[in-house]
């Protein structure tokens, strides 16, 4: 087999990962998109809670109340994803990797997501109330 050669198959192989990928993406934005605006809501009440009696949030562009909700939606389609998207990335590396290489990647993986999904829920129960009690004083 020639260089070109291996380069296509890991082309292809990273095509088709990358295709894997963002198919498991576009499933769980889809089965979201329901409910995009409960997501919308329940990220947006941390700074809702800390508005002045009868104040609301605005949009300032026409089309904002119905891309920013998606957007939100996409994001925890991302996040709901993760996972799959991490393990398509696995499969893609793995044949490359030695054997105590391999061995590493779970333990690194499962802390860092956890890691990760603590540092959002730090976010959300205590960072957010504090700056937008802040920036809304």
């Amino acid at each position: 087999m020639s260089t070109s050669e291996s380069f296509i198959s890991h082309l292809l192989e990273l095509r088709t990962r990358l295709l894997y990928a963002f198919g498991g993406l576009l499933l769980v934005f889809i089965c979201l998109v329901p409910w995009a605006g409960d997501l919308y809501a329940l990220l947006a009440e941390p700074m809702l809670a800390k508005l002045p009696k009868g104040g609301q949030m605005i949009a300032i562009d026409v089309i904002t109340p119905f891309f920013v909700p998606l957007k939100v939606a996409m994001m925890a389609a991302f996040l709901i994803a993760l996972p799959y998207i991490l393990y398509q990335a696995w499969l893609f590396v793995a044949p490359g990797m030695h054997a105590h290489e391999k061995r590493l990647m779970l333990p690194l993986v499962t802390a860092s997501v956890l890691l990760f999904f603590f540092g959002m829920a730090f976010a959300y129960f205590v960072v957010f109330p504090v700056v937008f009690g802040f920036l809304v004083v």
